[in-house]
């Protein structure tokens, strides 16, 4: 009862907005949907560093893996997996990863020793959020939102952390892929 009651005392909340396979396009409402995120977290396939650059420009912290497309220059910067802790809760971020019953090898083996509260995975540009029973997870997917790719909706997640528990989830959509608003250009 008292580790709880400390852990309340000591732990936070903090708003997280979640995005994955940008492709090198940042949607400029997605800055927007973010805005009351204390850090922002990609989970791979950037595209090109001035993507990172323009979240890091935001003033919010920024915790990205690199993904499967990201060439040298974010593939030097960024580490493929993140593992930290976040208001008591550990979280694991990589960009190809699978989800419960299909993880990719890697991770299957890594779950089984030492599994995360939340793991997070893009790649498939499908969002996916699912809790695991197996390794006592939840899985977060937040599908792409990017103009490239099969996606036919652009996504992202935004939620909370509190005291170590996942609260608030929302899912954000951003429009069609593909649609682009006025003034918007997709290179």
């Amino acid at each position: 009862m008292l580790e709880g009651l400390w852990a309340f005392l000591f732990l936070g909340m903090i708003k997280i907005g979640l995005l994955s396979d940008t492709h090198s396009w940042l949607d400029p409402k997605l800055l927007a949907h973010f805005a009351n995120c204390a850090e922002i977290w990609h989970a791979g396939d950037i595209g090109n560093i001035e993507v990172l650059e323009t979240l890091e420009a935001s003033g919010k912290k920024i915790r990205a893996v690199y993904g499967n497309i990201d060439g040298g220059k974010l593939r030097q910067e960024l580490p493929l997996d993140a593992r930290f802790e976040a208001e008591g809760l550990d979280v694991w971020i990589t960009h190809i990863g699978g989800y419960p019953g299909r993880y990719q090898k890697r991770i299957r083996e890594a779950l089984r020793e030492n599994p995360p509260g939340l793991f997070i995975c893009g790649h498939s540009h499908i969002l996916k959020v699912m809790y695991d029973h197996k390794h006592q997870l939840l899985h977060i997917n937040p599908g792409a939102c990017g103009q490239h790719g099969f996606h036919k909706i652009r996504t992202a997640v935004r939620f909370d952390i509190e005291s170590g528990e996942i609260k608030n989830l929302e899912i954000i959509e951003l429009g069609k892929r593909g649609q682009l608003q006025e003034g918007q250009i997709v290179k």
